[in-house]
């Protein structure tokens, strides 16, 4: 079970074995799960309009800025210890990068050129992004035939949702590069799952401190960086200031200890599930507020790629399985 801890002083929420804990919260895990479903969902909205009036850079550092603001306060008023050790850190560092920073980045600039809704139905790939990395860097992963199904499936999906006849048509290709760029996105979400899995194992922090130590990681990291790609007008229209704030403090701050909790109880695998739910979040509010428009391709795709996750996760299960368990 992958466990979003990092390796150093234990926290008083963990068993003797080294387990991590949820931490105690007003909030059950299954309404904490359906919050950051929500929110999520959600956050392609609010990246829509904030780059209405910022670059993807400024977005991203308002983003990660105001949740490690909040998440900071958080520690101090409930006097948690900050992860110690260099090593802990550069970890942290890694996770801000392929968790926060990167992504963050490709959303938001894939926003300037998509849908807010498109966004949020490439971001149920995560899973199986997810999947592919793991079976290509984690030699306990095992890819069987089940597996190997929902994988073409999926890739059949993603394909779907591209819709090439439509980039045939338009010669110029104009959405290919943002709708890439969200797939290079989940790619960098599964390598951080990953990474979790590969490196966090042993030891445990609390999923405040986690949540903590990796946002602020990350917003060190794009503060260096917005000097050189961050520039660009800025327009704080109200609109733009409220989804930054949302964006930051809930989506980015609050909706990671949520998630930290789901997978402290729940495990990885079951806590990865919210991704299925943020498309139909994402393509309701972007219809709704910003009256966008989804094709067919792009619904009947999401459906298809969101199939062959539950599937490969034995969420959904095959006649054929059935039928050949029954045989034995």
């Amino acid at each position: 079970m992958t466990k979003r801890a990092v390796p150093g002083r234990a926290a008083s929420n963990t068993t003797a074995g080294g387990t991590l804990q949820p931490a105690r919260a007003p909030l059950s895990v299954g309404v904490q799960y359906l919050g950051a479903a929500l929110v999520w969902g959600a956050s392609f909205l609010f990246i829509k309009i904030a780059i209405e009036g910022l670059s993807p850079a400024q977005v991203v550092l308002g983003r990660l800025l105001g949740g490690a603001v909040l998440l900071a306060l958080i520690m101090t008023i409930t006097r948690r210890r900050w992860p110690t050790g260099v090593s802990t850190w550069l970890h942290l560092g890694a996770l801000g990068i392929l968790l926060c920073v990167a992504p963050f980045l490709l959303f938001s600039w894939a926003a300037q050129f998509l849908p807010s809704g498109l966004s949020s139905i490439y971001n149920a790939t995560t899973p199986i992004a997810t999947m592919i990395i793991a079976l290509a860097v984690l030699p306990e992963e095992r890819l069987t035939r089940l597996k190997t199904l929902a994988l073409f499936a999926a890739a059949a999906g993603i394909v779907v949702v591209l819709g090439p006849w439509r980039l045939l048509a338009d010669l110029q290709g104009a959405n290919l590069p943002a709708q890439l760029a969200c797939l290079g996105a989940t790619a960098c979400y599964g390598l951080g799952f990953t990474y979790t899995r590969r490196f966090f194992r042993a030891g445990t922090y609390d999923s405040t401190t986690v949540a903590a130590g990796q946002i602020g990681a990350g917003a060190v990291v794009i503060a260096l960086l917005a000097p050189f790609i961050g520039q660009g007008p800025v327009d704080l229209t109200p609109a733009v200031v409220t989804s930054i704030l949302l964006l930051g403090m809930v989506g980015t701050g609050v909706a990671y200890i949520w998630y930290n909790n789901v997978i402290s109880a729940w495990g990885a695998t079951a806590a990865s599930t919210v991704t299925y739910l943020t498309p139909l979040t994402g393509v309701i509010l972007g219809v709704v507020i910003l009256g966008e428009h989804i094709t067919w391709n792009e619904i009947v795709g999401g459906v298809v790629v969101v199939l062959a996750v539950l599937v490969s996760h034995g969420r959904i299960k095959l006649p054929l399985s059935r039928s050949r368990r029954g045989a034995r």
